[in-house]
């Protein structure tokens, strides 16, 4: 088998193997050890075979699957580049440390509690629908690739029916099938417009198309996926659909599923809407999203609903890179997601082990752990600190590469930008050593209501999602099963600092990737260059005329019934 054949069968897999095991996982539901075997074996080989499509895909340039054989513009398009691959790589990092986490965390709470043979296909399906929007070349695909996972995603979301979980889930699915909604107009009127929603098609024909309407167009699809990412003003429901989870669910809804949005935010803006017009816009809600989400988090007692908030804030950051316009600042918000992903997802998983230790994620209550579990208090203090921005962690070095792409940008709003990255870096670092003083430095009988979580009346333990741990008489004891993959992520955010030089080499090639809209359309569609003979073909044959376009031979026959109408 070549290179070139070997790159070509693995690039569907992610999409492949996680349905598949789903499948299977279906028909194993009564043998939950049988399928959680499977599972694991499955993110694992898939995350074997995302780390050889990075260094494949690094060596060898941007790949494309034709599905079924149909060529693109008309088929579906499968596109790996750097940014694709890399971003599944982080991914199936992060399912394959959260599905170990659930296991051990469902062997030792009991099947009752924890439904894993419901959770497992469930989670399988999530992955599938992840990749397929990583991997999909074109915008409809993209959108069936978000509905997989949001499906999945509710169902995840509400696991022991709780009332809480139960009106958490409900807000999540009305605001989510709102945004799917918008998204859907969105390619209404992308294909109006140009007749196709393959991107790099899209791209070809948006260049024909006047500025104001593909300004609207855009604005449409960046208010669809401000929405999937959790942009201020559009992320009010984050805070409260996410604590109310499962710890496990939590933390990969947090990790991975609104950078999904981001994503798609970098690919419309980069290969679609290369022009930059709502860069401003862009600027101006990177900064609301850093400041309000930070405010927001110093305002909370709870250690998951404080966590959620910073997941909002650092989107800012994100957003701040992508608006920039320049590499370098689309390489920082690349470098940025990796980083992000691994320490948030980490941080999560260590509210659950906080939890399990303490009985409970309310810093009222909170104290002690540095004592009481030293292990538990370096499992929190590493990524606390690199959320924070403390050198030489890679929060601080990704944060570096954003704020010289605003210094380099040099306009008056990202000086601002610049500012106020500075200022949310400073207080998410408050916020995090806030935590640590509250529940792990304090003694416990000097928290207000250190000594009554285990005494709450019942209604009061729901309302603080404490019902399963309050009932639970191993409430001090840590499985190895929650620690192990908790520590990999931890380990795993450690290395990005340790491997930043080859890792911001990566994002940096990602970027220029993604930005050089030229290669993409030559991989995906065959023009080589601007001479190519087939260029003119895609831009106009069969293409849906537009309601300001005029026909050449609409016109002339018009004109002639009108002049026959005058003679007669």
């Amino acid at each position: 088998m070549t290179t070139e054949q070997l790159i070509l069968a693995l690039i569907p897999l992610p999409i492949i193997v996680p349905a598949a095991t789903a499948a299977i996982a279906l028909l194993l539901a009564r043998f939950p050890k049988a399928q959680q075997a499977i599972a694991l074996f499955s993110l694992g080989s898939l995350l074997g075979v995302a780390s050889a499509l990075v260094y494949l895909i690094y060596a060898h340039g941007i790949h494309t699957v034709q599905v079924g054989g149909w060529d693109a513009p008309i088929g579906i398009t499968l596109v790996a580049d750097n940014l694709a691959v890399l971003m599944i790589t982080v991914s199936q990092l992060v399912l394959f440390a959260v599905m170990w986490f659930g296991i051990g965390q469902g062997i030792s709470d009991g099947d009752e509690d924890e439904p894993i043979s419901v959770f497992v296909p469930t989670y399988m399906l999530l992955n599938m629908g992840v990749s397929m929007a990583f991997l999909a070349g074109d915008l409809f695909n993209m959108y069936v690739g978000f509905e997989v996972l949001l499906v999945a995603s509710y169902v995840l979301l509400t696991l022991g029916a709780s009332s809480s979980r139960t009106r958490a889930g409900v807000s999540y699915v009305m605001v989510n099938m709102l945004s799917s909604m918008v998204f859907l107009l969105a390619i209404g009127l992308v294909y109006q417009a140009v007749g196709t929603v393959n991107f790099a098609h899209i791209s070809l024909r948006m260049e024909d198309i006047p500025d104001g309407t593909r300004t609207a167009i855009f604005a449409v699809l960046l208010v669809a996926f401000a929405v999937k990412a959790a942009v201020f003003p559009l992320s009010a429901w984050l805070p409260d659909s996410y604590p109310t989870a499962p710890s496990m669910v939590t933390a990969v809804f947090a990790g991975l599923l609104t950078k999904v949005g981001v994503y798609a935010i970098i690919r419309t803006r980069s290969v679609v809407f290369p022009d930059g017009r709502l860069d401003d816009v862009l600027m101006w809600a990177g900064l609301a999203t850093m400041l309000m989400g930070i405010l927001g988090a110093m305002a909370q007692n709870d250690i998951k609903r404080l966590l959620s908030f910073t997941l909002v804030s650092h989107i800012g950051y994100m957003i701040f890179g992508i608006a920039v316009g320049n590499t370098l600042g689309l390489g920082g918000a690349i470098f940025y997601i990796v980083h992000h992903i691994l320490v948030q997802t980490a941080l999560f998983l260590v509210v659950g082990l906080i939890e399990r230790q303490a009985g409970s994620s309310s810093l009222r209550s909170l104290g002690g752990l540095a004592k009481s579990s030293p292990l538990l208090a370096l499992l929190y203090l590493v990524p606390a600190l690199n959320l924070g921005g403390i050198p030489p962690f890679s929060g601080f070095l990704g944060k570096v590469m954003l704020i010289e792409a605003g210094a380099q940008d040099g306009s008056a709003t990202a000086w601002i930008l610049v500012a106020g990255s500075i200022i949310t870096s400073l207080l998410t670092l408050y916020t995090m050593i806030l935590v640590w003083s509250k529940a792990f430095w304090r003694d416990r009988s000097d928290a207000p209501e250190g000594d009554t979580v285990l005494a709450q009346p019942a209604a009061l333990r729901e309302r603080t999602q404490m019902v399963a741990i309050a009932e639970r008489d191993d409430v001090g004891r840590m499985p190895l099963g929650m620690v192990m993959p908790t520590a990999l992520l931890v380990i795993a955010s450690v290395g990005v600092t340790l491997l930043a030089g080859p890792l911001s080499n990566v994002a940096t090639e990602a970027a220029s990737n993604v930005a050089n809209v030229d290669d993409y359309r030559a991989a995906v569609l065959g023009i080589e260059s601007a001479d190519d003979k087939g260029l003119e073909q895609l831009k106009n044959p069969g293409r849906t005329k537009s309601p300001w376009e005029s026909d050449p031979v609409t016109e002339h026959a018009t004109s002639t019934l009108e002049g026959a109408g005058e003679s007669s």
